[in-house]
This record gives C-alpha cells, structure tokens and sequence, in this order.
C-alpha cells in the first residue's frame, strides 16, 4: 500500500516525526516514551491517523533493531532510521527518501543524549505510552528540517561516518518470514478501527500500480 503518499499534498517537511523509545527483551513490546510530529503537509483530519500509524511502524521496527544497531527502513517513499543504544534506549527519526541517513542518526545520538541528560533514568520505568513530558523533541523537529543545516554537526560526528554501519533494508526484510504487515496492521491494538480502515483503503487505491 502507498499509505503515506495516499494522504500527502506537500513535500516541504523532510522529517516527519521522533520518537524516544524504551526497548528490552523484558518488555512484550516496545513503549513509546516521547514523540514528536510535523505533520502540518497533510491534511487536518488525517493527521492523528498518520500519528498512529508512525506510533505503530516505530514500535514494530524498534522490536526489530538490536542493541548498538543502526537501520533504515524503507516503506512508501519514507524511511524510519531506528537506533538502540547498549542501555536499551533507543529512538526513531521519520523522513522522506532524500534526507541523509548519517544526519538521522546524528540526530538521533543528540536526542537522546539530551533525553537522558534532561530525564535521567525516568525511561527506564516507562509502561504509558507518551508518558514523559519532553517539549525539546519539538525543538529537534524543527532545528533538524534542513539537513544541510545540521552541516556542522555532521562535521563534528565525521568519526560517524568511518565507524558506524547503517543498514539499509526494506520492511519485507525487517519482518520475520512469513509475517505481512497487513496482518501486523490487523492485529495491532495500538491503531483504531479508523486508521486500519484508512490503511486499507490506501492499499485498494493503490493496488492497481503497486506489487504487495
């Protein structure tokens, strides 16, 4: 389905959304502790819908990403470049195809390094979803738009670019074998009627061009 690009009029924001996420395997799934959106180049009422679905991507590839491990996946034009740190927190940044994979996980390193410095260990307890109030991920959002912006700090984290392997992948290779994101959709608890509904009348609109 082409979910996303079924909703969006506008191509000015390259980054959509950030999330901090608390990981580990003594958790059944992963929990949310802080997002934030700029979905401000989609229409008002698909807005939350869209939310729900970023909630519900984020927290299916985070269970998918090891301790220490940087990925980027690739679904319907977007792309959720998702990193766990050895302590079990991690955090997922949203863009379009365009925006450099490196400043994501600049970015990402920044978020949450500031997350702990502002927060301590407050996310290590964190059952509720968006539970931990943090007004600075907005600032993030924002300061991190233009890439080329975040120029200088790229330049600063150039060891990034020699040490760290980002993996590239496509979400049928995120998902284990045999399991379809449809059916993950379906039994998904953490979207509505509404937005399951959406998702599949995405996926009816766009079945005429599009391999599934």
């Amino acid at each position: 389905s082409l979910f996303f690009i079924y909703f969006h009029f506008d191509t000015m924001v390259k980054v959509l959304a950030l999330a901090v996420v608390r990981t580990g395997t003594e958790l059944p799934e992963p929990v949310i502790c802080s997002m934030g959106t700029e979905l401000s180049s989609f229409g008002f009422f698909q807005r939350p819908t869209l939310k729900e679905m970023i909630g519900f991507l984020t927290k299916t590839f985070m269970k998918r990403t090891e301790p220490g491990q940087r990925q980027s996946i690739t679904h319907e034009g977007y792309v959720v470049h998702c990193y766990v740190r050895s302590d079990g927190l991690g955090g997922t940044v949203t863009t379009d195809l365009e925006y450099p994979a490196r400043v994501a996980f600049v970015l990402l390193g920044q978020l949450l390094e500031d997350f702990t410095s502002t927060l301590g260990d407050a996310w290590k307890t964190c059952t509720v979803p968006e539970s931990i109030a943090f007004p600075k991920i907005d600032e993030f959002l924002q300061k991190y738009q233009d890439p080329s912006s975040a120029d200088k700090i790229t330049k600063i984290q150039k060891d990034l670019d020699e040490t760290t392997q980002i993996l590239h992948k496509t979400i049928d290779s995120v998902l284990e074998r045999g399991v379809k994101l449809d059916n993950l959709v379906e039994r998904s608890n953490d979207l509505s009627a509404q937005s399951k509904m959406f998702y599949k009348q995405a996926k009816k609109t766009n079945s005429c061009c599009v391999i599934s």
